[in-house]
């Protein structure tokens, strides 16, 4: 299988980057200064009132100062040391392999595949197949264990454990097709290319639609090629529909 890819690698800009080490490491350097500030003077104890009998307010503005001591340099120290761990894992993580790429060996030259496709109107297209039969777009849906549905409610879990609503992948994925049929009639009017959508996901109960198939990774070089093929594709206007793939992903 042939596969589309821009022209640079998607990674973070580079100001952010700088922004979230400058922040990150400022933060955490802040935060053991105060922290050798705290306990390794004498600037900590000259704060404070030594009288045998404080009054209130001298109780108060010893509290505030061992407050501070002993939350404020822990705090920028963590929050510091987390900016730093989520801009390392930004850069060096490795993406989990979608199930586009486990099927690739499984698919001759006549398929071809691109991911992350931008179209005009702004939307982005996580994985198209480009083959005889047409066009299929594949939605592969997050790991169970971050994602859960009640009837057509679907939620998934965000990083900091809330349960926030997720679009129904079903109805999406749809109008994804929907889309790249749009998009390719604008650009083709001679023909008409067939497109076809599918949610790729482990979970075997999860119903398919009229629109929309529903089929496991390992389903996904089967489904493709159970795909009718259509006549009016021919060989040199599928490369001229590959063409135009080309183009809009490697703009992005």
């Amino acid at each position: 299988m042939q596969v589309i890819a821009p022209h640079h690698a998607t990674r973070p800009p580079l100001g952010a980057v700088f922004i979230g080490v400058s922040v990150g490491a400022i933060l955490l350097i802040g935060g053991l200064f105060l922290a050798w500030l705290a306990f390794a003077t004498p600037v900590l104890t000259g704060l404070t009132e030594t009288a045998i009998r404080p009054t209130p307010v001298q109780l108060a503005i010893g509290a505030a100062v061992w407050g501070f001591a002993l939350v404020a340099p822990a705090s920028f120290a963590i929050v510091g040391a987390i900016r730093l761990g989520h801009v390392a894992r930004t850069l060096f993580a490795r993406p989990s392999v979608r199930a586009l790429a486990k099927a690739a060996g499984s698919l001759g030259d006549e398929y071809i595949a691109a991911s992350n496709v931008r179209l005009p109107d702004g939307r982005i297209v996580r994985d198209l197949v480009l083959g005889p039969f047409g066009i299929a777009v594949l939605n592969e849906l997050p790991p169970a264990r971050v994602t859960r549905r009640t009837g057509v409610s679907w939620e998934i879990r965000r990083a900091d454990g809330r349960w926030v609503h997720f679009e129904n992948p079903l109805e999406r994925t749809t109008r994804d097709a929907e889309r790249i049929r749009g998009w390719v009639g604008s650009i083709e009017r001679d023909f008409v290319v067939k497109v076809y959508s599918a949610v790729v996901t482990p979970d075997t109960t999860l119903a398919r639609t009229p629109g929309c198939a529903v089929v496991t990774s390992e389903q996904v070089p089967a489904w493709l090629a159970s795909l009718p093929a259509a006549r009016a594709l021919t060989p040199d206007r599928r490369a001229d529909v590959a063409d135009e793939i080309r183009r809009i992903v490697q703009r992005t």
